[in-house]
């Protein structure tokens, strides 16, 4: 019987790679470290040297999410302008953007970082996530062009509706040839209601 080597390179990379597209074509629970293994041509044992568990690669994937989701919505908002409705709309557009290209992805994301036995660094890192946009909605109260108030109330309305559209985006409820509309109304329409009274 033909044994099969432990080397691969950089297998934490391999298998989160893989466990991505297998996440897309398939859904979390198909995921499974020995068919991942089986798929890199690595023994059935390598994959538990970097993830202990199906949640432990879980968590390193929804954790990825969350570092490229940032990294994305940050790049955007570097080559906006300075005021509140062009740092909204990159925002927008870059989640939006992520939401509709990782769409598994994002599912994971936002369960997992609910889940009890999430890491305290996935935690962290979706709380960098919730902190980039509260700092833009901060920003925004600092110019005077957004509202007063509570900052985790204002940037909640902020966010519900992007979400909201993001699910309807995702479920098909948004026609393809109104979704670039539809999303110029709803950033829009926060922008009309962050407005200071």
């Amino acid at each position: 019987m033909h044994k099969r080597p432990y080397h691969h390179g950089d297998l934490a990379a391999a298998l989160l790679a893989r466990a991505e597209e297998m996440l897309r074509e398939k859904g979390s629970d198909a995921l499974s470290l020995r068919e991942l293994a089986r798929d890199l041509g690595v023994s059935p044992a390598a994959p538990r040297r970097h993830f202990t568990t199906k949640q432990a690669l879980l968590d390193a994937l929804a954790l990825t999410g969350f570092e490229r989701l940032t990294a994305a919505i940050a790049t955007a908002q570097d080559g906006a302008g300075r005021t509140f409705p062009e740092q909204l709309d990159a925002t927008a557009r870059a989640f939006v953007g992520f939401a509709a290209a990782n769409g598994a992805l994002l599912d994971l994301m936002f369960s997992a970082k609910h889940s009890p036995e999430a890491s305290e660094e996935l935690g962290g890192a979706a709380l960098r996530w919730v902190q980039q946009g509260l700092d833009m909605v901060a920003e925004g109260q600092r110019r005077g062009e957004v509202r007063a108030g509570d900052l985790e109330r204002v940037a909640l309305t902020v966010f519900a509706p992007l979400q909201g559209y993001i699910g309807l985006a995702a479920s098909g409820v948004v026609a393809p040839e109104v979704a670039e509309e539809g999303l110029d109304d709803v950033i829009a329409s926060v922008v009309r209601a962050c407005r200071p009274d």
